[in-house]
Formats: structure tokens, C-alpha cells, sequence
């Protein structure tokens, strides 16, 4: 009854029902748009706006000539084949933004530490993912700036330990139980090893990819984390935020982002700076 209800409507559309579809089909086009845009996604950006053109056309036309009804009851038939298209390709995006419609319970640790401690700790991380990649050792460390979404800690093993490079080092020994899963660092401590993470499915990454790059392209797609991968096949250390990876980071230039996201001030590194050639000499 209700379907029969709603095709009728549809059939007998009135000018103020077309001009209410035009003007939901025109917000929903560019919403999509700018969707796969900012995927880098511009083939599909641009068929989306080719399709909303023509459906538009046929909707303005039927308004003068009422000739078709047809065309237009086939196009919104094929919305629906759209809508479940975009949820099937696109589940992780909408799994995060039903996580922030829900506003998901973080996790906040409140350590006093100071930014000469914070240099210490990112320099025990640059010092554990160059080893690692000599030696051809997965990993995968995530960094939280604040706060760390619970639904993360909770697939792993909670530790509250400091951060040292022979920690991280044992964590992630092929022997280790946790070594499959993702570190989880805030501040001079790490807090959780062995945690899994939401893959990517970003259908535009390169091949050579691996599950840990999907998992840390995942997790920060939909948290403001930072996260650290060091690649198992080819020793190439890699670190991503926003989605975004940035590969074939030398121990320089993993230092640099690392103090980036602990906001470490200059100051603190000058006199850190100055402390190690005050012990070397």
C-alpha cells in the first residue's frame, strides 16, 4: 500500500514536486562532488555531476512536456542502485561518520610531561623504526596528540609503559604474540600494543601496499591520530595522517614529524641540543 502510495506520487508529479527534486538532486550532487574530490577520486566526481546534469535535463523537460515520466521513474530507480553502490565502496567512511554522529567515548591520560621528555620519547621511536628497517621488522605505532578512541585500546593489551626503542623493538619481534597488531603511544608512554584497526577502502592506493599502510590510512582517516609503518617487505618507513601517507621517511625527517605532533617547541630542542654536547665533551 505504502509503495503503491509513493510510485503514485511520483507518476503524477506536480512543478513544486519536480522543483523540490531538483533542488535535492543538485545538493546531493554537490556533496558528492565534493566527496570524491577530496578522495582524489575526479573520474567519479565527474560522472556524478555528468549523471545529476542529464537527470536535471529530464526533470526540467518533463515540466514542459510531461513526456517523460518514464525516463525519469528509470533514473530514480537507479539512485537507489547509486546509494547502495556508494555504501557498499565507501563502508569505512560511513562507519566514521556514524562514529562521530555518535561521539564515541575517548580515552584521556593526563601525564605532566615536559618537552625535553617528549623529545626523549620521539627519539626512542625513530631510533626503534630505523632498526626495524634495517632488519626488515613490520610495525605499526600510533600516535595520539590527546585522547585515544576506546574502541582502539580495546582489541589490544593495555601496558602503560615507558617508551623505549627496546620496547617497541620486542613488541614487534615476529616471536612476540602483539607483533600483528598496532602500538597505541600518547605522550612518553605507551599505552596499548597488539590493538587491530579499521582498514582503508580507499580503492585508489598503490598495490604494493600492505595491510598494515590500510590499517594506519584507516585509522586516520576517522581519528586524529598519527601513525608510524614500517614496512616488512621493503624497510621503507612511511607515516600518515589525515588519510594521507608519506613514504621514504629518513630518521631526519621521521623526527621532524614526530616533534610536529608533539608540538615540541625549538627552544626545548636547542636545550636538549646543548645538553648532548655538553656529555659528549
Amino acid at each position: 500500500m505504502l509503495l503503491n502510495s509513493i510510485l503514485a506520487v511520483q507518476t503524477n508529479s506536480s512543478p513544486a514536486w519536480v522543483a523540490l527534486d531538483i533542488i535535492v538532486t543538485l545538493a546531493v550532487a554537490v556533496m558528492m562532488f565534493v566527496f570524491f574530490a577530496k578522495r582524489n577520486s575526479y573520474r567519479l566526481a565527474v560522472i556524478v555531476s555528468i549523471y545529476s546534469l542529464v537527470y536535471l535535463a529530464i526533470l526540467i523537460l518533463n515540466i514542459y512536456y510531461s513526456q517523460a515520466q518514464i525516463a525519469i521513474d528509470v533514473l530514480r530507480y537507479f539512485n537507489i542502485f547509486w546509494i547502495v553502490a556508494m555504501v557498499d565502496v565507501y563502508r569505512s567512511d560511513l562507519k566514521v561518520f556514524m562514529s562521530k554522529l555518535a561521539r564515541r567515548q575517548k580515552v584521556k591520560y593526563n601525564y605532566n610531561t615536559t618537552d625535553e621528555q617528549l623529545l626523549i620519547s620521539a627519539t626512542e621511536i625513530v631510533k626503534a623504526c630505523q632498526n626495524m628497517a634495517k632488519n626488515d621488522v613490520g610495525a605499526l605505532i600510533i600516535i595520539a596528540p590527546t585522547e585515544v578512541p576506546s574502541h582502539i585500546l580495546d582489541t589490544g593489551t593495555m601496558l602503560d609503559a615507558s617508551i623505549s626503542s627496546g620496547l617497541l623493538e620486542s613488541i614487534f619481534n615476529t616471536k612476540a604474540p602483539l607483533h600483528d597488531g598496532a602500538v597505541v603511544v600518547l605522550g612518553d608512554r605507551i599505552i596499548s600494543a597488539g590493538c587491530f584497526l579499521p582498514l582503508s577502502q580507499e580503492v585508489t592506493l598503490a598495490k604494493d601496499l600492505g595491510t598494515r599502510h590500510r590499517a594506519a590510512i584507516g585509522i586516520t582517516e576517522e581519528s586524529d591520530v598519527f601513525a608510524i609503518v614500517v614496512s616488512e617487505e621493503s624497510g621503507i618507513i612511511s607515516v600518515v595522517q589525515g588519510g594521507t601517507i608519506k613514504r621514504y621517511m629518513t630518521p631526519e625527517k621521521l623526527l621532524e614529524e614526530i616533534k610536529v605532533i608533539y608540538r615540541i617547541s625549538s627552544q626545548s630542542v636547542r636545550k636538549h641540543d646543548r645538553k648532548g654536547h655538553g656529555k659528549k665533551n
